[in-house]
């Protein structure tokens, strides 16, 4: 029984954890073909941004973690506008050069891993300079859930929940609004969805900003249970690319699956070896998919349902 509840709350634990890290990460992926290297330092910035806010500001927690989200959204849109796209350097190097001096990132894999990388390196040693190498911790709300001797983060297990809320808050907003709609038909032909009159940049900017405030939003759930120093973020990415690599394409069912997936092998393994072999265990997976399922689940999955049309 007591093994049992252990490797429940583990997987809740886990499943939370993966899903809210890849969330963001997928989405941008998914539809920019933009690898974010910098990702976890999105979620640092949500971190930061909801400590200061309740610590420094005295806002209560569920506001300190609005500002989170919000702060590290209009950070990404920034990003966007500067780095991925270019726009900004561009408007500037046309009005004083005559001609655009950077090209766009989207769906240039390795130089948007590059490009995001150097980003990544430059928020942390700036956040270092200007804040120092650790801020205060804000206490874990909701106390423990104990049984039988033990006891295990209340907080916690109910991110699982929130992470189920999230995902489900995506499926409706890329199914049922207009947003959605573009994106998805710029996912399918962005050339074709230009001639129809789909403002495809506007798209880009939006989902990268709605992938960032997901960050944000992870790394403001996740501030009151981490240490808070610069290098938080790298704790995180692990786990939020092997799942974009295990889920494939669809980016809400994916994430589902993968999160699922994941954090069973997580739980399983952790709650038998220890938290080392849990994350050794996702390497492993992840080098098993791209070996067997290159496309991921969804993908696979994808591949089956086609050959059973041409089939049929």
């Amino acid at each position: 029984m007591v093994n049992g509840l252990n490797l429940l709350f583990q997987f809740l634990d886990s499943f939370a954890f993966i899903v809210l890290a890849a969330a963001g990460l997928a989405i941008i992926f998914g539809i920019m073909g933009v690898i974010n290297l910098a990702h976890g330092e999105f979620i640092m910035v949500g971190a930061y941004a909801t400590t200061l806010a309740n610590i420094r500001a005295g806002l209560p927690l569920p506001a300190a973690m609005l500002v989170g989200v919000l702060v590290t959204a209009g950070f990404g849109l920034v990003v966007e506008r500067v780095v991925i796209s270019g726009t900004v350097p561009n408007a500037l190097s046309q009005r004083f050069l005559g001609r655009k001096v950077i090209e766009p990132l989207y769906d240039r894999l390795a130089d948007s891993m590059v490009a995001t990388w150097g980003l990544s390196l430059i928020m942390v040693q700036g956040v270092r300079i200007t804040l120092g190498n650790s801020l205060d911790q804000i206490g874990t709300p909701l106390g423990n859930i104990a049984y039988s001797g033990f006891s295990y983060s209340t907080y916690r297990v109910m991110l699982a929940a929130v992470a189920l809320g999230v995902l489900a808050l995506t499926y409706y907003v890329f199914t049922r609004t207009e947003y959605g709609m573009r994106a998805r038909a710029t996912i399918q032909d962005e050339d074709t969805a230009r001639a129809l009159g789909v403002d495809t940049e506007r798209t880009y900017m939006t989902t990268f900003a709605i992938g960032s405030g997901l960050a944000g939003l992870t790394g403001a759930l996740y501030a009151p249970t981490i240490t808070m120093v610069p290098g938080l973020g790298s704790s995180f990415l692990v786990e939020a690319f092997v799942a974009v690599v295990v889920g494939g394409p669809s980016v809400v069912l994916g994430t589902t699956l993968a999160g699922g997936l994941l954090g069973a092998i997580n739980a399983t393994v952790s709650n038998v070896l220890g938290t080392f072999f849990g994350r050794i265990a996702l390497l492993v997976t992840a080098i098993v998919m791209i070996r067997f399922l290159p496309d991921g689940i969804t993908g696979f999955v994808e591949t089956l349902r086609e050959r059973r049309q041409e089939g049929a």
